[in-house]
């Protein structure tokens, strides 16, 4: 759902976007840190913002690292 957000403020097009991991932290909602797969050898780190429920938003990206790898961990930033 972050895709076209991410692909905007990396000024960058994703023919693969595959998320292959994440993990979550509870706040006033959830922040989604998710690994995502841009390309054969190319990974992203995505950190997405999901507001509760009852204020009807979609997720946001909150920010993005690139230039990882399959075997980077994923990790708070």
């Amino acid at each position: 759902q972050v895709k076209a957000q991410f692909e905007s403020q990396a000024n960058m097009i994703c023919v693969v976007f595959a998320a292959i991991e994440y993990r979550t932290q509870v706040v006033a909602g959830t922040i989604y840190f998710i690994k995502v797969q841009v390309s054969d050898t190319e990974y992203i780190h995505l950190k997405v913002f999901q507001s509760l429920p009852y204020e009807n938003q979609g997720p946001s990206l909150a920010g993005f690292q690139t230039g990882k790898t399959r075997a980077d961990p994923l990790t708070y930033f």
